[in-house]
């Protein structure tokens, strides 16, 4: 009997983890995953800020807050096991005035719903405890909301995948997929890979390659620029962990918050602007193929007209350094101008329906021999073990 053949498409840490854990639950089928650049964790993984989210924002039983408990503690264990930075320094959420701590109170709730540890309530006096330089009138601390590498986790799980038998393609885009009621053959640049089993963990090109196998286009991915500023090196004992805003339930991003990395740095950011490219880094980096079809999606006006002033605030941020500084300087308020440079940006993989709604929650179908991951937003680097499980679980291996 032949042994099963699974693909991956996408190596950002996602993919990686859905090989890793295929291989560990089923160690007689063939894993391969394909990937489009020269390097593995190029795209949403690379850039963003390294945060292990505990879970205090996702609606109890959504499978964010479902799969980002577990995954988190699979990737607390994970790292113990490889030897791999796993820094638990804490989050902050802080309220600046009253008329936010009604939300705050909720998303407490929200956390100790959702199973998260030694969540506490702070008043304003009890702050600096934690975070000596913020300012605001209370606040939720999660002492194990933790920092870490994810390039360096997704290059150890592409070793790991490689060591266990497993292949990780690099450079080989996949411009065409074909299924019948036995395969799924990916047509690269190189050459053809034919396998039982596709799941596609593509971010930011999620809705191109789910539609190559006929799933429907809706949701749409928009991609949307986060960009960064970091402290100067003699400034960053301003923050000792991570400082959050308490987020609009409006609006899926969390807002300009202080992030204190592995290597010891600290960044403020990110906003979000539209990027004009899928993979738009800079300002000046503009794809009008990719910039028409995100015009052209039916979601992108209704979007667009229901939130209109907070891009007009997000992109006021991004031309002007000052004012990015000065919504951090709301919970800091001794950073200057001074004490920021620019660091490098991101691009988020934001999902938007035909009606012009943000697709909130993790969106996985199937289509044939094909698992789509269509929505896989934040907190999907820290689920991302827990979200291998859950695709596993669907795919009815022997």
């Amino acid at each position: 009997m032949s042994r099963q053949r699974v693909g991956i498409v996408g190596a950002g840490v996602l993919g990686l983890a859905v090989a890793y854990r295929l291989q560990q639950r089923h160690p007689g089928i063939s894993v391969e995953v394909v990937e489009k650049e020269n390097a593995v964790a190029m795209h949403q993984t690379g850039r963003n800020s390294g945060v292990v989210h505990a879970g205090i924002y996702y609606p109890p039983g959504s499978q964010k807050a479902q799969l980002c408990v577990s995954g988190g503690r699979q990737l607390r264990e994970y790292c113990a096991e490889r030897g791999l930075v796993f820094e638990e320094c804490g989050k902050l959420v802080v309220a600046r005035g009253p008329e936010e701590v009604p939300r705050l109170r909720d998303l407490l709730e929200r956390g100790r719903a959702n199973g998260v540890r030694d969540l506490r309530w702070l008043d304003g006096d009890a702050l600096g405890e934690v975070e000596p330089h913020v300012q605001g009138v209370a606040g939720v601390h999660s002492p194990h909301t933790a920092i870490v590498d994810f390039t360096a986790i997704s290059h150890q799980l592409a070793r790991d995948v490689s060591e266990a038998g497993g292949a990780v393609r690099l450079g080989e885009q996949v411009h065409a997929i074909v299924q019948d009621s036995r395969s799924v053959t990916l047509d690269t640049a190189r050459e053809s890979r034919t396998y039982d089993l596709v799941v596609a963990c593509a971010g930011l090109q999620a809705d191109r390659v789910a539609t190559l196998v006929g799933d429907a286009a809706d949701p749409a991915i928009v991609p949307f620029r986060g960009e960064y500023l970091a402290l100067r090196p003699e400034r960053t004992h301003l923050v000792r962990g991570l400082i959050y805003p308490v987020p609009d339930p409006r609006y899926p991003f969390l807002g300009v918050h202080l992030t204190r990395r592995v290597d010891g740095g600290v960044t403020l950011g990110p906003n979000a602007v539209l990027a004009l490219s899928r993979e738009g880094y800079r300002r000046r980096d503009v794809s009008w193929a990719d910039l028409i079809e995100t015009l052209r999606w039916p979601g992108f006006v209704p979007l667009a007209r229901q939130h209109w002033r907070t891009g007009a605030v997000e992109l006021a941020s991004s031309l002007n350094r000052r004012r990015f500084v000065a919504l951090a300087r709301r919970y800091v308020p001794e950073l200057t101008l001074a004490d920021v440079v620019p660091a490098p940006a991101g691009v988020r993989a934001q999902a938007v329906d035909a009606h012009g709604q943000l697709v909130d929650d993790f969106r996985i179908t199937r289509n044939g021999r094909v698992v789509n991951v269509r929505n896989a937003p934040s907190p999907a680097a820290t689920s991302s073990l827990a979200i291998a499980d859950h695709i596993i679980d669907g795919l009815a291996l022997g």
